[in-house]
């Protein structure tokens, strides 16, 4: 397989989790970590679930993490699986703001360290799922929220690093290199686990916005998907770009779902060998297609298709 140059992902565009607890997800998110919820709506495939959008203060691309609600067991840790998070923010006085709220919090964290150069801070959230704290040096825009319960200085920025576990680098790393596009830059030896190995690729201008780190880890048991695990994540294109992403993996042949419009932004949905979901999603149209951005996530937001089917739909879905 060529590699073809002539086609790149922008950066990290969203990452979807799965909670059990969609009240206590929606507190911890807004209330402990301060971040905005700028869309609530549906899982489009399963109406019975939210699926909870929270952001920077303009919901930009590539700050959303998401949450799909479904009444599942915890997640069962292993390999072939997304297994951590980073959140940016800007600065060591960050981070020490950071740990100290954990701890008034009573929020599980590690120490603040640095792992692949950079100073970072791990933590969980309430179900266990796996996020971390990352000084990105400031680097790159930032929208606060006036109305967030952090200060401005130390709001989470966006999406940093996205961390996969696979047993087999090799059938990965064909497809990141050659399907995705991304660059192998560098390696480091992973903080937590002594002999497993982190290879980092990067898309786009780099940077970690725009990285996947991936974990060879042959001796873990397949992780079982439950609340909090991570179901996909979801790499930037600009919106002109889709349709020659679309035709780029029929032209490999790659399976995928093929054009899907999700109404906030088009997607196009494939699996990497290793079995992890990944999905290209387009920065436009955005939130604010359906709601005044002063006003994003304050009511259920559904797309057009949807809507005749409000009061069905708003009946089966608990208050948060």
């Amino acid at each position: 397989m060529t590699k073809d140059t002539t086609m790149q992902l922008h950066g990290i565009h969203h990452l979807t989790a799965v909670s059990a607890d969609a009240r206590g997800n929606h507190d911890f998110y807004t209330r402990v970590l301060g971040m905005r919820l700028v869309k609530k709506t549906v899982n489009q495939d399963d109406t019975s679930a939210y699926h909870l959008f929270y952001a920077d203060g303009a919901a930009s691309p590539g700050t959303d993490l998401t949450f799909f609600d479904w009444p599942v067991g915890p997640e069962r840790r292993g390999t072939h699986a997304i297994v951590r998070t980073a959140l940016r923010v800007a600065g060591q006085p960050a981070l020490d703001y950071w740990a100290a709220r954990f701890v008034e919090a009573k929020v599980p964290h590690g120490p603040v360290r640095e792992v692949d150069g950079r100073p970072q801070l791990d933590f969980e959230d309430p179900e266990g799922q796996r996020l971390t704290l990352l000084d990105d040096g400031g680097a790159g825009p930032f929208h606060p929220w006036a109305r967030s319960t952090v200060p401005e200085a130390h709001q989470i920025r966006g999406l940093g690093p996205i961390t996969i576990s696979v047993p087999d680098l090799a059938p990965s790393d064909r497809f990141l290199l050659h399907v995705m596009a991304m660059r192998q830059v560098r390696r480091y030896a992973a903080a937590d686990a002594p002999g497993v190995s982190v290879h980092v690729y990067e898309m786009g201008e780099g940077g970690p916005a725009a990285e996947l780190h991936v974990r060879v880890e042959p001796d873990l048991p397949q992780a079982d998907p439950g609340a909090g695990g991570v179901h996909h994540v979801a790499f930037r294109v600009r919106d002109d770009e889709y349709d020659g992403w679309v035709e780029r993996l029929q032209r490999l042949r790659i399976p995928s779902s093929g054009p899907v419009d999700r109404f906030y932004f088009r997607s196009l949905y494939t699996r990497e060998p290793n079995g992890i979901l990944y999905e290209i999603a387009t920065d436009g149209p955005g939130f604010a297609t359906d709601e005044p951005l002063e006003a994003l996530g304050e009511r259920l937001s559904l797309p057009p298709f949807l809507e005749p089917r409000r009061a069905a739909i708003e009946r089966g879905l608990k208050p948060l």
